[in-house]
């Protein structure tokens, strides 16, 4: 082997998401923002064909769907508390929400195309943590109302949220948590 990056390397080994409620203001501003997506976008994406984009989410923007969001999750008749936290989940300095957009190929399918935005949102974790701010890529009701999504993020009918990928300055550092057993969950073929 001729090349090897340490560095890179104990990033990967030590890297840990920063959940929504630990990261503080400020936010990254948009040029750092640009950055980040761009090297979120060196993705594997067989066919080049970005089948991902991405929709920035500010803090009025996210103070407006907020409440929205909870009206929403109490309409699904799900109760208070349940409401309480997919509003609360909206109250990270800033979020981006990585979109699949799928692009009609006869050589790619679609469930390959997904797996890129998914590789995008974890790029996104990536590089906002080595550039020094907090990041955690979730899911929740956002995501899974796909109405939501088309109503209030401008999404087409063939596009769905991937993840939302929080976005802030780090607050305390998040405690260790445990982390799989990689032999039991590796089967080798000879």
């Amino acid at each position: 082997m001729t090349y090897r990056n340490e560095a890179a390397l104990d990033f990967l080994a030590t890297r840990r998401s920063h959940p929504p409620k630990m990261l503080r203001e400020p936010a990254p501003d948009r040029a750092e923002i640009l950055r980040l997506l761009t090297l979120a976008a060196r993705t594997p994406d067989h066919g080049k064909l970005e089948p991902w984009r991405f929709v920035v989410l500010e803090r009025a923007a996210l103070d407006r769907m907020a409440p929205i969001l909870r009206d929403r999750v109490l309409a699904s008749g799900q109760d208070g508390a349940a409401a309480d936290k997919a509003a609360s989940a909206f109250a990270s300095p800033v979020i981006v929400a990585v979109v699949s957009a799928p692009v009609a190929s006869d050589k790619v399918p679609q469930w390959e195309q997904f797996l890129s935005a998914g590789a995008v949102c974890l790029g996104l974790v990536n590089a906002a943590l080595a550039a020094g701010w907090g990041a955690a890529w979730l899911t929740g009701p956002a995501v899974l109302d796909q109405a939501f999504g088309r109503e209030h993020l401008g999404l087409s009918d063939n596009e769905r949220i991937v993840g939302l990928v929080h976005l802030g300055s780090r607050g305390e550092t998040p405690p260790e948590r445990p982390r799989p057993d990689v032999a039991a969950k590796t089967t080798w073929l000879e």
